[in-house]
C-alpha cells in the first residue's frame, strides 16, 4: 500500500479548510476588479499633495464587494476554479510548442517568437481555446456542459437549411473581413 505523503495530507487539509473554495476565488477576483478599477479610473481621482492618485479605498472597497458576492455563490467558484485551472494547462501547452518550434530556429538576440501571421493565427487558437473552456466549465440545468449542449445541438440539426446559411454567412463576412483589412491607409516611404 502507497503511503501519502505529508505535503499530500498538507494539500488536503487546506481543500477541507476552504483555501481553494472561498479564499483563493476571493484573492483572485479582488485582485482582478481591483487593478481594473485602478487602471480605468471609474471612482475618479483625489489630489493628494499636489499629485493626483485613484481612489483606492472606493477602489479596494467595490472589489472587495464584488468578491464577496462571487464567492458566495458557488456556481460561479465552480467555474472560476475549472476556467482557471484548465487556461493554465492551455498556456502549459503553448510554452511547450513554442519550445519545439524554438528549438528549430535560429538564436537572436532578441529571442524567439512567431512572425506575424503565425502569431496572428496562435492569438485566435488560443482565443478559441478560451471560449471552449469556458463553455466547458459553464453548465446548463441539466447539468449538462454548454459546450457539449452545442456539439449536441449542431450534430442533430446539422442537416437543416439554418446551419448552412449560417455556415455561409460566416464564410462570406470572414471573406469580406479579409479582403477590407487590405485597404488600410497606405503611407509612402522618403525618399532619400
Amino acid at each position: 500500500m502507497v503511503e501519502q505523503s505529508v505535503f499530500r495530507e498538507t494539500i488536503e487539509f487546506f481543500g477541507r479548510l476552504g483555501i481553494y473554495d472561498v479564499i483563493l476565488p476571493f484573492l483572485l477576483v479582488f485582485t482582478i476588479v481591483f487593478a481594473i478599477l485602478e487602471k480605468t479610473k471609474i471612482f475618479g481621482m483625489e489630489e493628494i499633495g499636489g499629485k493626483k492618485y485613484p481612489r483606492k479605498n472606493l477602489d479596494a472597497m467595490v472589489a472587495f464587494v464584488i468578491a464577496f458576492f462571487v464567492v458566495a455563490s458557488s456556481q460561479l467558484v465552480e467555474v472560476i476554479t475549472t476556467v482557471s485551472s484548465q487556461v493554465v494547462i492551455l498556456l502549459l501547452l503553448s510554452i511547450l510548442f513554442m519550445i519545439l518550434v524554438g528549438s528549430f530556429h535560429e538564436e537572436t538576440e532578441k529571442g524567439f517568437f512567431l512572425d506575424n501571421p503565425w502569431n496572428g493565427a496562435f492569438m485566435v487558437i488560443m482565443f478559441v481555446g478560451i471560449i471552449a473552456i469556458f463553455l466547458n466549465a459553464i453548465k446548463t440545468e441539466g447539468g449538462q456542459s454548454w459546450i457539449s449542449f452545442i456539439m449536441e445541438f449542431i450534430s442533430t440539426k446539422w442537416n437543416t437549411d439554418w446551419i448552412a446559411s449560417l455556415i455561409l454567412i460566416g464564410v462570406i463576412i470572414g471573406f469580406m473581413a479579409y479582403v477590407m483589412g487590405g485597404n488600410g491607409p497606405k503611407t509612402e516611404k522618403k525618399k532619400e
